[in-house]
């Protein structure tokens, strides 16, 4: 018998070979190899041999390592004869895959895979725990384990009680499919039971995605009465998937949802449907009106056609203006392509981008459906096509210059048709003359054609040539500082273009809201879109000041005006352009980091600098506190809407303690006196799970869907899914 105190001696567990040796001759051959050319390295303070039982015995920080597992333990008995290694006190072996698995008392083969465990426990990479009172481990990697504990949550001797746990009455864990099955199993909550399934399985926290049941969704809705949205998720290869959404309700009738994505070499497509045989319902879940088949569609898609070029669709439609509310369907508003709707309006589109070094084009064809009350089936148009391109060329110490052409073919099946044409051109360059000044001469052009219907216009055709012409002159004056540096920039804009060019029988199809405001204040023309055009003489003043800190803060303003050679009756006071004289335009952001960034845009009236319009919006995330919030008010004097608006926003989480926040969120219409919607809740949190219990009201009435209360309950399970729904009404 031969002792070794802090000696790594490497052996072979399946060789037939003695390792009675001397020290000196294991010194000599560092390592042996097994049968099949592999090794096995044991370190320990204490290896013998034991003749009698034909038995190798290492004692104190016993390390054997083998194919990249690791087997840790206070003793470790190999018997020859068997081929099997038993490791008693403080067992634990690690996997190549990061996985730790400990045990009281393990018995395993020479390989360090097969065997059986006492007093079992795996902590698995991504954070998940496994306990049971036995395991029996396989080589190929699956685990069977009785009366089981499973939970993402950390235990410690403290706190033996996770916040959530399954405790089952016998479980596998697959570690070749990464997924842990369960007889019996009980969903606990801070040790307390919840649920029961008879079969459960979950993914691994180290798995990909699998096919499989997803957590159900299951409430109580004024509109729905008692449901159950159970959703499967189907991996249909490497590339696709498809989650299948049943929804079963007390009130109305059984409604399918499916999401489909699939990524192909050149793109992608993302499709969400649904759909149910049922009647209208209202807001208390009476039925109406004929059943029949209703549903939603949206869907989007982008592929590449060459590293320039790439084209795509979006589509957005559903058989019932209030569908989607009915339902609780998320989604519209959502951008799917180049153009983005407005509210309450479906749009879908076909469409080309193309963009190189020296040109850009777009081209489209664009139908929209109206979800609003006032909506006319019919009157909104379709677009076949929408068309621009513009090259553009690098002319040196001549500046830049550009070509462009536009079309728009607007058809309707209620109102009027209208067809577009126009070709332009711009020229600008930037000069800094002596002194530090910058000056930036500018040249526009652009020629009109309108096809449109006499009943509607007068006129058949209409046709018009727009532009402008003039000067930025700039002065910009920096001054470094210690801790701020400064900047202060006046800036002036002249330019003249061709009078009467808003003709009364152009139809205004594209430039119907649009503000002179900061963004567009030293533009030649401050319309949007091609219907509107600012010609006639005008001048903008404004001056720009900026301060940045050493620690980052800064903080700029630029407040400015405009004025105009003669008032063009095309633009309403809701533009800013009407009159000779625009109102004061301000612009201040303030941003510090993290702490808080508050964005205002404001409008005061040039008679008296009262407050015509307001935006500021802010963001703040501090040690407990994170919240965004917006507030605004338009005054009925500028209101495309023709009366005062004003409200409120605001959305954000307070930390209370370690564990528990307030949600607090307030969506406010001040001018109308209502809580378009209204909510405060509380949360906790920990390492492993989120519980979140929110009421919320709204008082918005939209035809038959009126006021609503609702408490939402979402429970989260860390590499699990989430428990609960957001549907409660």
């Amino acid at each position: 018998m031969a002792n070794w105190y802090h000696y790594a001696a490497a052996f072979g567990l399946a060789a037939a070979q003695s390792l009675g040796a001397s020290a000196q001759e294991e010194s000599a051959a560092p390592s042996a190899s097994t049968a099949q050319g592999e090794q096995v390295i044991l370190e320990a303070d204490y290896v013998y041999e034991n003749s009698e039982d034909n038995t190798i015995v290492a004692e104190g920080n016993v390390e054997a390592l083998y194919d990249g597992r690791t087997l840790r333990a206070d003793r470790l008995v190999y018997n020859r004869t068997t081929e099997r290694v038993r490791a008693t006190g403080n067992v634990v072996i690690i996997d190549q895959d990061g996985t730790q698995q400990f045990s009281d008392e393990v018995e395993v083969g020479s390989n360090l895979t097969d065997g059986y465990a006492i007093g079992y426990s795996a902590r698995l990479v991504g954070g998940g725990t496994v306990v049971a009172n036995s395991a029996i481990r396989q080589s190929n990697g699956i685990n069977a384990m009785d009366q089981v504990i499973y939970t993402a949550c950390p235990i410690c001797a403290e706190d033996v009680t996770p916040t959530w746990s399954l405790r089952a009455r016998r479980a596998v864990l697959d570690q070749n499919s990464q997924m842990i099955s369960y007889r019996d199993a009980v969903f606990e909550v801070m040790g307390l039971p919840v649920f029961y399934f008879p079969y459960l399985a979950h993914p691994d926290p180290s798995s990909d995605r699998r096919t499989g049941l997803l957590i159900p969704s299951v409430g109580l809705s004024s509109k729905l009465g008692t449901f159950y949205q159970q959703p499967y998720y189907w991996a249909l290869s490497d590339y696709s998937d498809l989650t299948i959404s049943p929804l079963i309700s007390e009130n109305v009738n059984p409604m399918l949802e499916l999401d489909f994505r699939k990524r192909f070499y050149s793109g992608a497509i993302d499709i969400n449907t649904s759909f149910t045989h049922e009647a209208d319902f209202d807001s208390d879940g009476i039925k109406f009106g004929d059943e029949k088949w209703r549903g939603h569609l949206y869907g989007s898609g982008r592929f590449a056609i060459s590293p320039e070029w790439q084209w795509g669709f979006g589509v957005e439609t559903q058989t019932d203006d209030l569908y989607d509310r009915r339902y609780d369907i998320e989604g519209q508003g959502k951008r799917r392509g180049i153009y983005l709707s407005q509210p309450r309006r479906l749009l879908s589109q076909l469409y080309a981008v193309g963009q190189g070094d020296s040109y850009y084009t777009d081209v489209a064809m664009l139908s929209f459906q109206g979800l609003r009350a006032g909506d006319v089936d019919g009157s909104l148009p379709t677009i076949t096509p929408l068309y621009f391109g513009e090259k553009y060329w690098d002319l040196g110490d001549y500046g830049f210059a550009s070509v462009n052409a536009s079309t728009a073919v607007l058809t309707r099946d209620v109102g009027s048709d209208s067809r577009r044409a126009s070709v332009g051109a711009d020229w600008s360059t930037l000069r800094v003359l002596p002194g530090g000044f910058t000056f930036k001469p500018f040249a526009e052009l652009r020629g009109d054609y309108y096809s449109l219907e006499k009943q509607y216009a007068g006129t058949d055709s209409a046709s018009r040539v727009v532009g402008n012409t003039g000067v930025e002159l700039s002065y910009p004056l920096v001054r470094p500082g210690e801790n701020v540096d400064i900047m202060v920039e006046p800036t002036v804009m002249a330019a003249w273009g061709f009078s009467n060019v808003n003709d009364p029988n152009i139809p205004n199809e594209d430039s119907l809201l649009f503000e002179a405001d900061a963004s567009n204040l030293f533009q030649p023309s401050a319309t949007s879109g091609y219907d509107l055009y600012e010609g006639d003489g005008k001048i903008s003043a404004g001056l720009t000041t900026r301060a940045v800190w050493k620690n980052g803060t800064q903080i700029s303003t630029t407040v400015g005006r405009r004025w105009r050679s003669r008032s063009d009756p095309s633009f309403s006071e809701a533009t800013n352009l009407d009159g000779t004289t625009s109102d004061w335009v301000v612009s201040a952001t303030a941003d510090m980091g993290s702490l808080l960034r508050v964005d205002t845009q404001m409008r005061l009236d040039d008679d008296g600098f009262s407050l015509n319009t307001i935006d500021t919006r802010f963001t703040t995330q501090v040690s407990r506190l994170r919240a965004t919030g917006q507030y605004y008010k338009i005054d009925k004097r500028v209101s495309p809407l023709g009366r005062d608006d004003e409200g409120v926003f605001l959305r954000g989480e307070l930390r209370v303690t370690k564990r528990y926040s307030v949600i607090f969120g307030q969506l406010r219409d001040i001018a109308n006196n209502l809580n378009a919607r209204k909510e405060i809740g509380i949360a906790y949190e920990d390492e492993c799970s989120r519980l979140e219990l929110v009421y919320a009201r709204s008082e918005l009435r939209d035809r038959t869907l009126g006021p609503s209360e609702n408490i939402q309950v979402r429970f989260s399970l860390k590499t699990i899914g989430q428990f609960g729904s957001d549907k409660f009404d």
